[in-house]
């Protein structure tokens, strides 16, 4: 059976805060577009904001789902796929 996607169903934003010089993030950003899946997936460079700079520092790569920090410096294989799947389900 074909998978149906739902228009009611929720779709979870993932955002990956990094650096344009890191790494790390790009491998983060990568995996979460592997493992996205209909979610809405956000880049955000922390060097253009002052706020973001102090807040995450060099604690980057940070990934979030609907808010909720799920991973950071190293995102392990199909952590992102599980925090979407549990937004999808309280969302």
């Amino acid at each position: 059976m074909p998978h149906l996607r739902l228009p009611w169903r929720h779709r979870p934003t993932v955002i990956v805060y990094g650096r344009a010089t890191c790494g790390l993030c790009r491998r983060a950003e990568a995996l979460a577009a592997r493992e996205a899946r209909g979610a809405r997936i956000v880049h955000v460079d922390v060097d253009t904001d002052e706020d973001l700079i102090a807040r995450y520092g060099v604690r980057v790569p940070v990934v979030t789902v609907d808010g909720h920090e799920v991973a950071e410096l190293e995102v392990a294989p199909g952590l992102v796929r599980a925090a979407i799947r549990r937004a999808r389900r309280n969302g």
